[in-house]
């Protein structure tokens, strides 16, 4: 892929971090190709992984983003945690990836819908970590299932489960399932698929089915790219040709499903069986970014929940926190990209 190369201030920074969540990312894929690296070869800058950073560099800013550096495409609890603490991040993206969401309970226990959970034992697990965006996610998946049935998270029980990080993701869950300490638990994702099967847990409620996108709402939908605003002041082109690469590597997953498989195999770190039952057909045209008015209010529902759930420091104003002109930026440099490559 060429650079997209215009000249830069001479403040420009000599390393370029990025981060992202181990699920379907436009970042992941363009790193997996070597983009990313290429398109800022010329000016000498690095391009880094957070994930590949020594625990001194990588420090929790996966999750604070107080790197001013950084380029972060992962979930939203995080970024609108963050935010509300008062980082000076701005939101210049959001993709919708349909990523398996279930609620699973035990074999042959009869729970077979959203209004059987009424009453029920829900696990909510807790992590002690700075955002407990695990907790977030289960209070998110439950909710969304029991307003299927017109219920909320007050017709239910929750139960705090304690985090097995050591054991993977979800294991304090499944482990309280397999158990009978709780009666059903949410998961999503590749590596749920393959743990449920594990435990040989049941699906309760298959929360992908639902036609209404509100009732997916949560961690990864809609998932945010977001930069720090000194960035942003200090190097708009360069965020922007950032943005470009993202924008071609979408295009390009587009077109190589088979290749997308094998980049989320290593970013899950779940099998083939795991990623084909956690993403629909066709997951792979779904990776592009915008900032359209339904992304904004579905992101805006996230952040009324979490702020009553109290997960936030203070309220995000979603609108004020977008900013459209980057990736406004971003598409017109690929239109002059390809403009040359026909002229040329």
């Amino acid at each position: 892929m060429p650079s997209l190369s215009p000249s830069l201030s001479p403040s420009a920074p000599d390393t370029l971090w990025f981060t992202r969540c181990p699920v379907p990312t436009a970042t992941g894929i363009a790193a997996d190709q070597g983009w990313l690296a290429r398109e800022f070869a010329a000016d000498g800058i690095a391009v880094r992984s957070l994930q590949d950073a020594p625990p001194e560099v990588a420090a929790d800013h996966h999750y604070t983003h107080a790197l001013t550096g950084l380029f972060r495409e992962g979930g939203n609890v995080p970024a609108l945690w963050a935010r509300s603490r008062g980082e000076r991040t701005r939101l210049v993206g959001l993709t919708w990836i349909e990523e398996r969401q279930v609620v699973l309970v035990r074999a042959g226990s009869g729970i077979t819908g959203p209004g059987d959970l009424r009453g029920l034992r829900l696990a909510v697990p807790h992590h002690d970590i700075g955002i407990d965006f695990w907790r977030a996610m289960a209070l998110a998946g439950f909710r969304g299932a029991l307003g299927l049935a017109g219920l909320t998270l007050d017709d239910a029980e929750l139960v705090d489960v304690p985090g097995l990080p050591a054991g993977g993701q979800w294991a304090g869950e499944l482990a309280a399932l397999r158990d009978g300490v709780v009666d059903a638990v949410y998961v999503k994702g590749a590596l749920a698929v393959e743990a449920a099967r594990r435990v040989g847990a049941e699906v309760a409620v298959e929360l992908d089915a639902v036609p209404d996108r509100r009732a997916r709402v949560n961690n990864g939908t809609p998932r945010p790219v977001t930069v720090h605003q000194q960035l942003l002041d200090e190097q708009p082109e360069l965020v922007a040709r950032f943005l470009a690469v993202l924008l071609e590597a979408a295009d390009w997953a587009a077109e190589h499903p088979a290749e997308v498989v094998r980049i989320l195999r290593a970013e899950t770190g779940a099998g083939a069986e795991g990623v084909a039952g956690a993403y629909a057909p066709g997951s792979h045209r779904t990776l592009h970014l915008d900032l359209s008015a339904e992304r904004l209010e579905l992101l805006a529902q996230q952040e009324r929940f979490l702020g009553e759930r109290g997960f936030l420091a203070s309220p995000v104003d979603i609108p004020g926190w977008a900013d459209p002109e980057p990736l406004r930026a971003a598409h017109e440099l690929l239109r002059e990209r390809r403009r040359a490559a026909v002229g040329g």
